[in-house]
């Protein structure tokens, strides 16, 4: 008989390798396939799909994860990616998984995520992406109340096709596992940070500044967007591209070519 290979599952995260979220997303992605986990050596949230072109980058192994192939990357999240497949790699993997983040990635906050820039970087590379997210921005949060639902998602996206250029962004509310609805697949609520700058100083009496704000979801009664999902105890499932192409009003344009 035939010996089927296991999928290659690549995990990765902006949180770092030592974070709770990867661990719990590495020991779930076991039960599917090999394990090859490349992430940051330290943390990057924010980073979003920054890339390290004007320093060197380091890759160290480690063995936090019994991984197969395990590394530690003084990159960014999309470095991690990068590296993996083009450079630590032999063969593609069937599976980018990202996080499991500490904190929400949902509506906006998926532009700034480095969480989801892995997981739209492994898009573009054409391989099968998501990114999860647990909406509790604690280091002890409890990622086993979700597990059922994590395994599921990977499961389902090994069995079917993802569209070319397309990544799965998931965010999970906390919540208890008997208190959760179930699954709603919605698209990205139009939401922004209304933001401020806190002027501080520092012992020696010089000026800084710590960025603040407030989230506001400008829909909130919009029953197919991902903070509604999230607000009524349902993990949303948003799929999510890079091109940021405003379609619908390229014939809008189309003026400018008379110029």
């Amino acid at each position: 008989m035939e010996k089927v290979e296991r999928p290659i599952i690549l995990v990765t995260n902006d949180d770092g390798i030592f974070a709770p979220g990867i661990t719990f997303l590495a020991k779930v992605a076991s039960k599917f396939g090999r394990i090859v986990v490349v992430a940051p050596d330290k943390p990057q949230s924010g980073m979003g799909h920054a890339i390290t072109i004007n320093s060197t980058l380091r890759i160290q192994k480690t063995n936090h994860h019994n991984a197969e192939i395990e590394y530690a990357c003084s990159g960014t999240p999309v470095d991690c990616v990068k590296m993996a497949v083009n450079h630590i790699l032999k063969k593609r993997p069937d599976i980018v998984l990202s996080g499991i983040n500490h904190g929400s990635n949902s509506s906006i906050n998926v532009i700034y995520s480095g969480t989801m820039s892995a997981a739209i970087e492994g898009a573009l590379e054409g391989t099968p992406s998501i990114g999860f997210s647990l909406c509790d921005y604690a280091m002890e949060a409890d990622f086993s109340q979700a597990e059922k639902f994590v395994s599921k998602i990977i499961e389902e996206s090994l069995k079917n096709k993802m569209p070319k250029g397309v990544c799965l962004n998931v965010n999970i509310p906390k919540l208890k596992e008997a208190d959760f609805k179930g699954i709603k697949v919605v698209r990205q609520a139009r939401a922004n940070w209304v933001e401020r700058f806190e002027e501080r100083k520092d012992p020696y009496g010089r000026e800084y500044y710590w960025l603040t704000g407030e989230f506001v979801n400008f829909e909130p009664e919009s029953l197919d967007t991902d903070e509604w999902a999230l607000k009524n105890g349902y993990i949303s499932v948003v799929p999510t591209q890079a091109d940021l192409t405003a379609h619908k009003y390229l014939t809008d344009l189309k003026h400018f070519e008379k110029i």
